[in-house]
């Protein structure tokens, strides 16, 4: 049996552009990309925190360093320039292999620099 399991996050990105006219797809600083292992036409979920929407794509690699997150085609009605959003990989993972599967998490600063890296998301997410 395989699980579908969280493979990647990158967790509280900005969006730096909505791009209505474009064929479609998010583009993502590759570097980026590189950190959490995500390639060029991996299938992602974009989870919008400012209206809650969630929606599937496709990536396209961007300029690196940039700090480019940009939605394009009909994803850009689902999202404002400066929104948080959430992309998520997922990966099919065998049953034996799910105990020591690690997903790769990188957390953003509102510029759209990873700040730290982790594994596993920690056991308390909302601090009063």
């Amino acid at each position: 049996m395989f699980r579908t399991m969280m493979n990647a996050k990158i967790h509280r990105a900005r969006v730096t552009e909505a791009n209505l006219n474009y064929v479609g797809s998010i583009t993502i600083d590759t570097d980026i990309l590189d950190a959490v292992g995500m390639v060029a036409n991996e299938k992602v979920q974009i989870v919008n925190n400012n209206n809650g929407a969630r929606f599937e794509t496709y990536i396209i690699p961007g300029e690196r360093g940039s700090g480019v997150v940009c939605l394009n085609g009909a994803a850009a009605r689902l999202v404002h320039e400066g929104d948080v959003v959430i992309i998520i990989s997922y990966a099919l993972v065998a049953e034996e292999k799910v105990p020591s599967h690690q997903p790769k998490v990188a957390l953003m600063d509102e510029n759209n620099r990873i700040v730290e890296m982790i594994h596993a998301e920690p056991e308390k997410t909302v601090f009063l």
